[in-house]
């Protein structure tokens, strides 16, 4: 049996995206007070890190995130609100920078830009994404995206995810295994979520343990990794560094990282190309449409329970 519900969207251009929906009614509120009357069903937030939900009326059923990530958004719901990311739409644009990084970095590309502004020809032997050694840390869709992409770039991938297992014929490492597979890694991808267990994980033990010369690429989140320990290591030119993420974000005008040598940044960038939309309204579509039918909702979190 269908119901009529009422849907929130951050914006006219989202309301405008998704079109006039069968069943259900488009209204634009952008997450503060005051909230629409009635109360949507279902609250789609605008498109951050972590957005502010403290004004969410009684009655919403479920929020849907623009974001895979949800890191600080569980603890603002009621117990019976639902909770739904993005997975499925970010995975592919995210994959792709994260190789970009990887290529850029290794290739000098970087530093050729600079020659360019400067009007200097600088040619000179640089590493190749070729016969490098790339460790994945995060076996999710992120992370098996990005393998999937550096396939044909003719190097070797290891999968390290939260346990040891076997998934799609891949040997996946537990991340207990990294001080033992760090020192073998030329590249490091890190394509986790933001949990108790990853936050800080990147710490001096684990960029001591990457050989000299390593590549971090960081599109994950930023506090995965430890700041200081970060820029300690990059000091002495032992390591590079290719970030999408950091911490704080955004980055201040006058932090170390913008200025280090070795170091690539991009402004948390990963999911928002143009694969983003498509992707997004199609998701939005399909949950109005359960929503509508009485069905239950795809990408629900699960959140810890006390």
């Amino acid at each position: 049996m269908s119901e009529h519900v009422v849907v929130s969207v951050p914006s006219e251009s989202w309301a405008r995206a998704l079109g006039p929906l069968e069943g259900a009614e488009v209204v634009v509120w952008d997450g503060r007070a005051p909230a629409p009357d009635p109360a949507p069903a279902l609250v789609v937030p605008p498109y951050v890190a972590t957005p502010d939900l403290s004004a969410l009326p009684a009655g919403v059923r479920a929020v849907q995130l623009l974001t895979i990530g949800h890191d600080g958004v569980p603890e603002q719901l009621p117990a019976d609100v639902l909770l739904c990311n993005a997975t499925g739409v970010h995975e592919t644009s995210t994959a792709e920078l994260a190789v970009g990084l990887a290529i850029l970095s290794l290739r000098g590309l970087d530093e050729d830009v600079r020659s360019m502004g400067a009007g200097e020809w600088k040619p000179s032997r640089r590493t190749s994404l070729a016969d490098r050694r790339v460790l994945v840390l995060g076996w999710g869709g992120v992370g098996r995206a990005v393998a999937q992409r550096l396939a044909p770039f003719e190097c070797s991938v290891t999968a390290v995810g939260t346990r040891a297992r076997v998934q799609d014929g891949v040997a996946v490492h537990a991340v207990e295994e990294l001080p033992d597979l760090l020192p073998a890694h030329d590249v490091v991808v890190l394509a986790c979520p933001l949990t108790d267990r990853t936050r800080g994980l990147v710490g001096r033990e684990f960029l001591a343990a990457m050989p000299d010369g390593a590549l971090l690429v960081n599109v994950a989140r930023g506090p995965v990794v430890e700041t200081g320990a970060l820029v300690e290591a990059l000091r002495g030119g032992r390591i590079r560094a290719a970030l999408d993420v950091t911490d704080p974000e955004p980055l201040p005008a006058d932090h170390e990282l913008w200025t280090l040598p070795g170091v690539v940044v991009t402004p948390h960038v990963g999911g928002n190309s143009t694969a983003f939309r498509p992707r997004m309204v199609a998701l939005l579509l399909d949950q109005v449409a359960r929503l509508v039918a009485g069905e239950g909702l795809r990408n629900v979190v699960v959140r810890d329970t006390p």
